[in-house]
């Protein structure tokens, strides 16, 4: 076993441990862990050239490239803001979807009913208001996990913010939903086909977003 541990890769044993140290968006972690791996890489190359061993020249290398506890949180941070523009990007989707959904007239369950529900009605206009604008802002977390990585302030700021706002628009556009699914007339056709409806088309949706937006809290 000793023997096994003396001959392993100090580089490779250095990536294994910095991608167990990493959760995030897959495609970003591979670039990240690539980008890496490419430093070493290089830095090895370098250290080989001033006339150190290899094995000497990796352990260099991985020295220079810090420890573990040192370079996890910038490569955590940079996850964040990825799985950030992930769940802006999966918000807009989902509440963009919603007036299609719930189009007056348009469906089934959305047919004029024969007598007008006030609280029905409220809720219609509940959920276009907070539709919108949580349409406008998941659009600005786009904004801010892109063009505003510029800015300092915005960088530190956009993981969290963004994972706090998506899950806040979740909750309310699903309980809005769920409120519509139970009392809504047109959607009791039969078997509880309104929250079919409902948790098709509306919670399902929010539920993946809701779990991205969690992400982006483990990463802040």
């Amino acid at each position: 076993m000793s023997s096994r541990i003396a001959t392993q890769d100090p580089v490779e044993t250095y990536l294994t441990g910095l991608s167990h140290a990493l959760s995030g968006p897959r495609r970003r972690k591979a670039d990240l862990l690539a980008e890496a791996r490419d430093s070493l890489v290089d830095a090895t190359e370098a250290f080989e050239a001033d006339g150190l061993s290899q094995r000497q020249a990796q352990e260099s290398a991985v020295a220079d490239f810090g420890e573990l506890s040192e370079v996890v949180p910038g490569y955590r941070s940079e996850l964040g803001i990825a799985q950030g523009r992930q769940t802006a990007l999966m918000l807009c989707l989902a509440l963009l979807a919603q007036p299609i959904v719930w189009q007056q007239g348009a469906w089934a369950w959305t047919q004029e009913p024969e007598s007008p529900n006030a609280f029905i009605g409220l809720l219609n206009q509940a959920v276009e208001v907070i539709g919108m604008l949580a349409i406008i802002g998941a659009v600005l977390a786009l904004v801010a996990t892109g063009l505003g990585l510029r800015y300092p302030v915005v960088r530190d700021r956009a993981t969290r913010t963004t994972a706090i706002f998506a899950l806040v628009s979740c909750v309310l556009v699903g309980a809005i939903a769920v409120c519509m699914g139970l009392w809504s007339p047109e959607l009791h056709g039969s078997d509880l086909g309104g929250l079919a409806v409902v948790g098709g088309f509306t919670l399902l949706p929010l539920t993946l977003v809701t779990r991205s937006a969690y992400r982006c809290l483990r990463l802040a």
